[in-house]
């Protein structure tokens, strides 16, 4: 083992206490440490005249002490006078001993440092860090103060210690943090060396600009933020070509069989729908894992284009399967295809966790004997119990509720049928392209840019909540004129039950303002059968007005429902929002959503708000969702890798993507060896998992 990869208890004064505060801010290693960069930077490399401080300003200032006594006022405290010939300035100490008391001696010399403020005696620093002087006084900084995030009870004095010991040992030793980048590639990209940018980044000479650095501006940040989405990239690139290194079931047909289920359909595909068709017919021709991701806005025909991939696994006689997040939306789906295949004389199989007994049985059994040809289900598919006959085309919809690593599942249940399947992975989120480019690095994207004709575009407005009545007023007239409503509850307190109790009471609040409407109720409390009995009667026309929690947030289709209520929309994130605007402007008729806020609004919030009143451009209010949320919120906490990045941020380094992909290619055409190690420093050794090398 080298230095660097020594456990930080290697390092003198780290015990076992020390040890475990380290590792709550991830630090294990030695070289941990070297990559534990700070938050900002104090500028200590030179002493201010008291004379020319200034309230708000941190400084170091030296002076002779004047006076120290204990004061009493609403707070006891111990003030120390200090002048050097400019001026007089007060350190003031609310928690102090006799003995620190005992120290400032009149005539004696203190360096103290912090920040100025306006107290009782002019100019005061509270709780200074201070040393006192004599003849042999150290020099001051010379370089500027890191600043390290930290945790209760680490010191930032002891943070910067231990990365000191560390730098130290990274100079004694250089190669045991070798730089993967080599000199050619960081030579062709412009790109710092390694050990030069940590040692910039820890202990910044008095000249480097603290801004630039603290909003990660400066060349060495870049060059590390840089390598981290480098090593993003490689891990997924990895992923992709082991899976791809496996066979696949070549399904080059189906046109019959996709020629009989179109002419079911009311309505013809749009030139979008055919390219991204075309597009994964030429990935399922092959005898190499499709890779794909299909984006389309809301109402752009995904689930169309998903059906018309299944039956080319099915004419290849093998499996198609499909999973989506949630009961509601898995259950729509399985409604649809069921609807579409049985004429077709194709057996659509349904598998959740909430199915039980003799059915969940007996469901199983048709899945792995082979009679289901089409199988839609929730995450219950990954169950160890569930066994396909031959599974060639695994659907994931709304990718960003799952993990990578629960998509790369599916993959399992095809190789027990010695093959692997193709993945199509589809989305109605639009995904930000700085998103698409790290957090999907492993798939191809299709993108279903083209509404089908006949969609209406949504007028949204934004009303506070004490003009309720207005707004159940407006519900009365566009049901009166033959129209349907949805009134949607956003969540409490991230409580479900909470959330479940918010929509009955609002449902029972609308029951006795609107006798005359016919009124339903769904949320996530609810048994399956129960959901699906109120939105098929939602669907019918047999209600006028649905009030729902955000389980009908996506894949729900009722052309007559032309009004949509958002309740709290300030607790929603911007996609989010625009998902749950699409269940309405599905028919030709004008239709209107409402974001019904309690005031006052932060800037924030009306920030947000106002995007959403501006454009129903999905990519747009993407990119939007992220500048304002950032990656984790946006993609959901399950994509923990990215959420998780050390010092990446994929808003700030977004113009950072494009070197990443020919960076990527660079180095795995000269130096392929560098990946693996790359990848390690960066993801650590859990990386290895599902093929990441």
């Amino acid at each position: 083992m080298n230095a660097l990869d020594a456990p930080v208890d290697s390092l003198k004064g780290v015990g076992e206490a020390l040890a475990a505060k380290l590792a709550r801010l991830r630090i294990a290693t030695v070289a941990d440490l070297l990559f534990h960069l700070p938050l900002r930077y104090q500028d200590r490399t030179r002493i201010t005249p008291i004379g020319t401080l200034r309230a708000g300003h941190e400084a170091v200032v030296e002076g002779e002490v004047v006076a120290a006594e204990v004061v009493r006022g609403r707070r006891r405290s111990l003030l120390v006078r200090l002048k050097d010939g400019s001026g007089i300035l007060s350190l003031r100490f609310f928690h102090f001993s006799p003995a620190q008391q005992q120290q400032f001696q009149p005539g004696g010399w203190v360096r103290g440092f912090g920040e100025a403020r306006a107290g009782a005696t002019g100019l005061e620093i509270y709780h200074p860090e201070y040393r006192l002087l004599r003849a042999d006084a150290p020099p001051v900084e010379d370089h500027l103060t890191p600043i390290y995030p930290t945790t209760e009870g680490l010191h930032q004095t002891r943070l910067r210690a231990l990365i000191e010991q560390a730098l130290a040992l990274l100079d004694a030793h250089p190669e045991a943090l070798p730089d993967w980048i080599s000199e050619d590639l960081r030579s062709r990209f412009r790109l710092p060396e390694l050990h030069h940018c940590l040692h910039v980044l820890h202990q910044p000479p008095p000249e480097v600009d603290p801004e630039q650095l603290a909003g990660g501006r400066h060349p060495a940040t870049r060059r590390l933020a840089l390598e981290e989405l480098l090593a993003h990239r490689l891990s997924l690139q990895a992923v992709r070509l082991q899976i791809q290194q496996d066979g696949a079931p070549a399904l080059p047909s189906g046109r019959g069989l996709q020629a009989r289920f179109l002419t079911q359909l009311p309505f013809s595909l749009t030139a979008a729908q055919r390219r991204v068709l075309d597009e994964i017919a030429a990935d399922l021709a092959r005898e190499v894992p499709m890779l794909r991701l299909v984006q389309g806005d809301v109402g752009s025909g995904k689930t169309v284009v998903a059906a018309m991939a299944a039956l080319a696994a099915i004419a290849g006689d093998c499996q198609a399967a499909m999973m989506a997040p949630t009961e509601l939306l898995a259950e729509q789906h399985y409604r649809a295809f069921r609807a579409w295949f049985a004429p077709l004389g194709i057996e659509v199989a349904w598998l959740s966790g909430k199915l039980k007994g003799k059915a969940r049985l007996d469901t199983k059994a048709a899945i792995q004997d082979g009679r289901a040809r089409m199988v839609v289900g929730t995450h219950a598919l990954f169950q160890g119990d569930v066994h396909f006959q031959r599974l060639g085309l695994a659907i994931v919809d709304e990718q960003h509720r799952f993990g990578v690593h629960q998509r790369l599942a599916l993959r399992e249940k095809g190789e027990a049928g010695g093959l692997t399947p193709h993945q199509l992975v589809m989305t109605a989120t639009p995904i930000p392209r700085t998103l698409a480019m790290s957090a999907y690095a492993d798939l191809d994207v299709s993108v279903i840019d083209e509404l089908p004709p006949g969609r209406t575009p949504v007028r949204t407005v934004a009303m506070p909540d004490e003009r309720r009545p207005e707004v159940v007023a407006r519900i009365r007239h566009a049901c009166a004129a033959g129209r349907q409503a949805y009134w949607v509850c956003t969540l409490i307190e991230e409580s479900e039950a909470l959330e479940c109790q918010a929509a009955e009471a609002t449902r029972d609040e609308l029951v006795e303002a609107l006798p005359e409407l016919a009124i339903g109720l769904v949320h996530g409390r609810m048994k399956a059968a129960e959901k699906a009995t109120v939105m098929d009667a939602f669907k019918a026309g047999e209600l006028d007005l649905l009030v729902a929690t955000t389980v009908i947030e996506v894949g729900v289709d009722v052309p007559n429902a032309s009004l949509m209520i958002i309740e709290n929309p300030e607790r929603l994130g911007l996609s989010q929002l625009h998902q749950l605007r699409g269940r309405v402007g599905r028919g030709a008729t004008a239709s209107f959503c409402v974001l019904l806020y309690h005031p006052p609004l932060s800037a924030h919030s009306r920030e947000r708000l106002a995007v959403m009143r501006e454009t129903s451009d999905g990519f747009r209010i993407a990119e939007k969702d992220l500048e304002l949320r950032g990656p984790g919120e946006v993609l959901g906490t399950r994509q923990t890798g990215l959420a998780q990045m050390k010092i990446a941020d994929l808003e700030r380094d977004a113009d950072l993507l494009d070197r990443v992909a020919p960076l990527a290619e660079a180095l795995m055409a000269s130096h392929p060896e560098a990946s693996r190690p790359l990848i390690r420093r960066w993801l650590g050794e859990e990386a290895g998992r599902y093929g990441q090398v």
